[in-house]
């Protein structure tokens, strides 16, 4: 373990948390507004926590179905549930602090993760509306910084989209980089597409890292993966299923790949949780059986090359992708999966459905074993494919705490 202690703001379902964990970092507190994605940090504490007591067997009985949430909490300390605060960072810093403050006792904080909602930033979708002004996301920054003024950790990380360095013409990045050094931090950023550090789709994201002034450091080198891997490698062992499946656990029909081996994707038992589909109207498959039989001739379906008695909306200038296959190598990730399945239908024409909860998951790199919770402990579907969405893919995440783990163990 590196000993070394962070705090994780915004933290969502835990994708960069998880890859700070696998390096042996030591999470304080997770701070999160979203009370289905808190159940699932949760849930992820219990797992790392059975795992490393050897009670593995307890956490895949609640994967099973075999015990309740609650009888699952019930096996780990209270303190490592308390350090999940379910609060909205800005109106709620008074009452966040104080539950840190109480956790660290005096100690001080080593690191700072987070990556603030980041639609104000976005170029498409509410992100690209003319007050984003008068969006308060913009200025969530702001707060991130209130926690790096306070705890002073010696590394940040601040995770979000590409748009962040352009919106406004850059003047929020400006407006950022001239705040944290003001606070005593050197800072830079960079943009990394997932795919160049081992996970399965192309997600471009920023990287802002910044370091106490008199550290001397310099933006850490990731280490790229030196061989590409692709859909096949993600989903060619899980089982066939069709639109509105919900059974809790299924059992592979494969064997495993190369790439689920070397990144313990598949956590070596024998059944899979959370491959589940949402259901479609026959309308919506219509359209997908013609989106794959389309990509099969290596194009892609646009919107207005939809026969009139089969489309599903006027607009045919807006959006013209709205229908899209996952390819040999997946694009973004976007958390619109939790309100339709159109922008990510599984390539398979025999089963004709948008993807699983699971087949999501292995997108972002998250491992078998990591389980999504809802507000509701009964097949959190929504729930699930919008922290997913969301997320930081934890292999990123990982390669990126390597570094950092490396640089503080040299100073």
């Amino acid at each position: 373990m590196s000993g070394h202690n962070y705090i994780d703001l915004f933290a969502g379902a835990g994708g960069l948390s998880e890859g700070f964990i696998r390096q042996g970092f030591l999470p304080v507190a997770h701070v999160e507004s979203d009370a289905a994605a808190c159940f699932t940090l949760k849930t992820r504490l219990a797992f790392h926590y059975l795992m490393s007591s050897e009670r593995e067997a307890l956490y895949n009985s609640y994967l099973r179905g075999e015990i309740s949430r609650e009888k699952l909490y019930s096996s780990i300390p209270n303190s490592l549930l308390d350090s999940v605060i379910n609060a909205e960072i800005g109106k709620e810093n008074k009452r966040i602090f104080n539950v840190i403050d109480s956790i660290l006792n005096g100690q001080p904080v080593d690191l700072i993760i987070g990556g603030p909602p980041c639609q104000a930033y976005s170029k498409v979708g509410r992100g690209a509306l003319k007050n984003r002004d008068k969006d308060e996301r913009t200025t969530l920054y702001i707060h991130y910084g209130r926690f790096l003024k306070k705890y002073s950790p010696r590394v940040f990380v601040f995770e979000n989209v590409p748009g962040i360095l352009s919106t406004g013409n850059g003047r929020y990045f400006r407006n950022l980089e001239t705040y944290y050094k003001r606070l005593g931090y050197k800072v830079e950023a960079k943009l990394l597409n997932a795919y160049d550090y081992g996970v399965v789709q192309n997600r471009e994201r920023v990287i802002i890292v910044g370091w106490r002034k008199e550290m001397g450091l310099t933006y850490p080198e990731i280490k790229q993966s030196e061989k590409k891997y692709h859909r096949e490698d993600i989903f060619s062992d899980l089982p066939p299923i069709q639109p509105g499946d919900t059974q809790r656990i299924h059992h592979y029909t494969n064997i495993t790949t190369e790439y689920l081996t070397q990144t313990a994707m598949r956590n070596g038992i024998d059944f899979v949780s959370q491959h589940i589909a949402r259901p479609h109207n026959n309308r919506d498959l219509d359209i997908y059986r013609l989106a794959i039989k389309t990509l099969e001739t290596g194009e892609r379906l646009k919107n207005n090359q939809i026969p009139d008695e089969m489309r599903t909306q006027k607009n045919v200038t807006d959006f013209l992708d709205r229908f899209k296959v996952v390819g040999k190598i997946p694009h973004t990730m976007i958390a619109h999966i939790a309100k339709d399945g159109h922008h990510f239908i599984h390539p398979d024409i025999e089963q004709l459905r948008s993807i699983s909860v699971r087949e999501a998951a292995r997108i972002q790199s998250f491992p078998d074993d990591y389980y999504f919770e809802g507000i509701k402990a009964d097949q959190p579907r929504t729930a699930a494919f919008r922290q997913i969405g969301n997320a930081v893919p934890p292999l990123l995440s990982a390669a990126l705490a390597k570094t950092i783990k490396d640089a503080l163990h040299e100073q």
